[in-house]
């Protein structure tokens, strides 16, 4: 009887000791990184080993961390663009902050898909609630979600946004960050979308695309379909005050090198580029710039 006991006993130990690890182990969320800190000085190092002490081997996935600086608009078109090829689960600590050390709040929200964002409230997130809608918010206010004696006034990128990052991406429970907040007030961004009137199409420049120089417009694929053009028809445009008339096509290699085009980007949208050139640099056009088609 006792023999059996005891190996009953010990039989139990043994299968605690191999279940207890993964049940004890929860796999770590995916973080994804993006600032407008550059690479050239070790802020971005930093965060990472943040994050790293805190959720020991989690995997950050880099977006970007050279946003024009203190571009909130640049930002959240990128992170707005970059969400969806991430896991539903996934974390996003976001450090785009002009103003850092000020009344504006560090926050954590929720998307109605599940997503997290850690970031300041400053209309980062105004094109992720407009699509994917925002469930839940909390003001980051916990010191245990934060690292260090004392905040830095400069550096809430290491201090606050990495470590909620962190024990958001190891599972613990966000609502324990600090309190809830109204997620109908919080700060956003007043960007414009292009519309079509009697007189055409009226958009404006979001950006440039990348380091090519490819202009980046408001105008989704389906509100320039509004107006008639098809593939192959020259487009006549008036942009930043000059016009010009800029042939419609698929891509860049059916126009030949040098030329300009119109052609239906990555993500849905209409851009201007030239096939191997810099459409932005060449005519000294960007982010802002006011632009009218009319109807074919």
């Amino acid at each position: 009887m006792q023999r059996t006991t005891r190996f009953l006993i010990a039989a139990v130990m043994t299968l605690a000791a191999w279940i207890s690890p993964a049940l004890a182990q929860q796999p770590l969320k995916v973080v994804g990184f993006m600032t407008d800190f550059d690479v050239k000085d070790d802020a971005v190092g930093i965060c990472k080993a943040v994050m790293d002490g805190v959720a020991p081997g989690v995997r950050i996935i880099d977006i970007t961390h050279q946003t024009e600086p203190y571009n909130i608009a640049m930002g959240a078109r990128l992170l707005a663009g970059s969400a969806p090829y991430f896991p539903k689960d996934a974390v996003f600590v976001v450090v785009i902050d002009p103003g850092v050390g000020s009344t504006r709040k560090a926050i954590i929200a929720k998307s109605r898909l599940g997503q997290l964002f850690v970031l300041p409230d400053n209309g980062l997130l105004t094109l992720v609630q407009d699509r994917d809608g925002i469930a839940e918010a909390h003001q980051i206010t916990n010191p245990k979600w934060m690292i260090g004696s004392g905040i830095s006034s400069t550096f809430h990128g290491r201090d606050i946004f990495s470590p909620a990052g962190a024990h958001l991406a190891r599972g613990d429970d966000w609502t324990q960050a600090g309190p809830a907040l109204d997620v109908s007030k919080l700060v956003r961004l007043d960007l414009k979308s292009a519309i079509v009137d009697e007189k055409g199409l009226h958009g404006q420049v979001l950006g440039t695309d990348g380091p090519f120089g490819n202009l980046v417009l408001n105008v989704p694929a389906e509100t320039f379909a509004q107006l008639g053009y098809k593939l192959g028809d020259q487009v006549p445009i008036t942009l930043g005050g000059k016009g010009y008339t800029i042939p419609l096509v698929k891509t860049f290699s059916d126009v030949p090198v040098g030329k300009n085009l119109f052609f239906i980007d990555s993500r849905g949208r209409l851009s201007i580029g030239i096939n191997q050139g810099n459409f932005s640099e060449t005519y000294k056009v960007g982010e802002g710039a006011e632009l009218t088609i009319p109807k074919k």
